[in-house]
């Protein structure tokens, strides 16, 4: 009898859902999302307030190097200039020194992260991060990782969301796509991945899940290292995934697709939610809330009810 097979299938299986476990201490269950916090206040918040009463984890806004808007605006976080750990939220040390104060207190660390895409800053110009790199969007350089020109997909704009090859390979919003097929962006993306789990994150919030392929996303999860054991994971531990895939109907691409690789944000859940309140949906249709009212299952869902996206 030839074990191998059935043991590799066991192995696979165990590898991808490892990513569907958040890694709660002590039962917890409900995470915040501390949008825009400082490390050193989300730190203390664990301390005095979410450890104290039964918290699992803190989602964590962007970590890395971003675009300095002129205007500070909130979204200027999702425009990536370098991995560099330096943000208007605190530096390297302080974010690790806030992981480590927040597992002390039995709370668990998600990391936003940004890797579809690099930032487009207003056309034209140079463009300076927060952590002092300069990046030159027109011609599609960013010195600071490096990335070039050769590590995009072509210059083009999503203008149908019908048409699956644009939402994945063209530009959302200018900001500069980056080809995750090639295996040098995903090397850089993974080192950035795998030193985050170096300062013990549990897991990620993989932002613009939707617009990259399924393909490239499952390569990327499965090459991320095992979680750090100086941080109270098992040696198997996986890094929990929550990718973000905005799905309220009527387009191509499906939350249900990016299932088989991790939790999925479910935006139809906080959606259906307002209508209730808004009495466009009767409150008695709660009575059926869940997969039966077309959302996803809850052991495949990342469920909240507000975030800055809705």
């Amino acid at each position: 009898m030839n074990i191998l097979k059935p043991l590799t299938v066991i192995l696979s299986i165990l590898s991808i859902e490892g990513q569907y476990n958040p890694h709660y201490i002590d039962k917890r269950n409900v995470i915040v999302h501390l949008f825009e916090w400082k490390w050193n206040d989300i730190a203390k918040e664990c301390q005095e307030f979410l450890g104290p009463n039964g918290f699992a984890g803190v989602q964590v806004s962007p970590v890395n190097e971003n675009w300095v808007s002129d205007e500070r605006a909130w979204y200027e976080r999702y425009q990536p200039i370098s991995y560099k750990l330096t943000t208007r939220s605190g530096t390297e040390q302080e974010f690790a020194s806030m992981v480590e104060t927040c597992r002390q207190n039995g709370v668990r660390i998600f990391v936003d992260v940004v890797f579809n895409h690099m930032a487009s800053g207003p056309l034209g110009k140079t463009i300076v991060g927060t952590a002092g790199s300069e990046a030159y969007p027109d011609t599609f350089e960013y010195p600071a990782v490096p990335f070039h020109k050769s590590d995009f997909h072509p210059d083009c704009s999503i203008t149908d969301y019908q048409d699956v090859y644009q939402v994945r390979n063209c530009q959302l919003a200018s900001l500069r796509d980056l080809n995750q097929t090639i295996p040098y962006v995903r090397e850089k993306i993974l080192d950035f991945l795998n030193h985050l789990v170096d300062l013990g994150v549990a897991g990620f919030r993989v932002d613009a899940a939707k617009h990259m392929d399924p393909k490239d996303l499952r390569y990327i999860y499965n090459h991320i290292k095992r979680l750090n054991t100086k941080f109270g994971f098992k040696p198997t531990d996986k890094a929990f995934i929550a990718q973000e895939v905005i799905d309220l109907g009527g387009e191509a691409i499906t939350s249900r697709q990016y299932v088989p690789l991790g939790v999925v944000t479910e935006f139809k859940a906080s959606d259906d939610l307002g209508k209730v309140f808004r009495g466009q949906i009767p409150l008695t249709e709660l009575e059926n809330w869940g997969p039966q009212f077309g959302l996803l299952p809850s052991a495949r869902a990342l469920v909240f009810v507000e975030n800055h996206d809705n």
